[in-house]
């Protein structure tokens, strides 16, 4: 997930701070030209020369011109990761996952707009799906091993040694709720504020996914 990053329990210092303004405004460059010309048309010295860097430095942060135009940011990962790890023992797996990323709503709210045109370089060039996959899923298992942690560290003395499948499902069930939150909002601009589809996503599935009513 490429997010503004938001502090949570500790606040990055100067250096960090720089390196992550740089790696989002070379990610913004490049889905901003990308759907405007079609990522296949945008060049790494086009992204470098619109995010004020040089392609050098583009390199720094993407292996590759598609990576550029893939949103995730690991630092904010990180920071959710860390939320669930410590999150206290009584609470139930799927508030420790929602509370992890409701920290991060806030960085969210001001990124509709992009999110809207990375949507439109993805349907344009499919194959950055594939690099765009790659990476989630790589956060989703990220994910799957703090909860397994968190699960480790809280399990009662006589509880279970294998949590089995429960961490990867939760850490899959957060992301997907997370991205259909996502959409439906940028689908709904103006109309639907992120935090309530978020919160309405994760309050549907603490019940079970029930039928609407007739």
């Amino acid at each position: 997930m490429h997010v503004v990053p938001k502090t949570t329990n500790s606040v990055p210092g100067l250096r960090e701070r720089k390196k992550q303004a740089t790696r989002r405004a070379i990610a913004e460059a490049a889905v901003r030209l990308a759907a405007e010309h079609g990522a296949e048309n945008v060049t790494v010295e086009a992204i470098s020369e619109a995010a004020g860097v040089s392609p050098r430095t583009f390199f720094n942060y993407f292996p590759s011109h598609d990576d550029a135009f893939v949103l995730v940011d690991d630092e904010v990962g990180e920071r959710i990761r860390e939320s669930v790890r410590s999150a206290p023992a009584d609470r139930h797996p799927l508030d420790v996952v929602r509370d992890a990323l409701v920290t991060e709503l806030d960085g969210f709210e001001g990124r509709q707009e992009l999110w809207a045109l990375q949507s439109k370089v993805l349907q344009r060039s499919p194959h950055l799906i594939q690099h765009g996959l790659k990476a989630h899923v790589a956060d989703e298992r990220a994910l799957a091993v703090a909860l397994t942690d968190w699960l480790d560290a809280t399990r009662p003395p006589d509880g279970p040694s294998d949590a089995g499948i429960l961490p990867r499902l939760l850490a899959a069930v957060a992301h997907t709720a997370l991205r259909v939150a996502i959409e439906h909002w940028c689908e709904h601009p103006g109309e639907v504020v992120l935090a309530d589809a978020f919160q309405d996503a994760f309050a549907q599935l603490a019940q079970g996914l029930p039928r609407p009513p007739a």
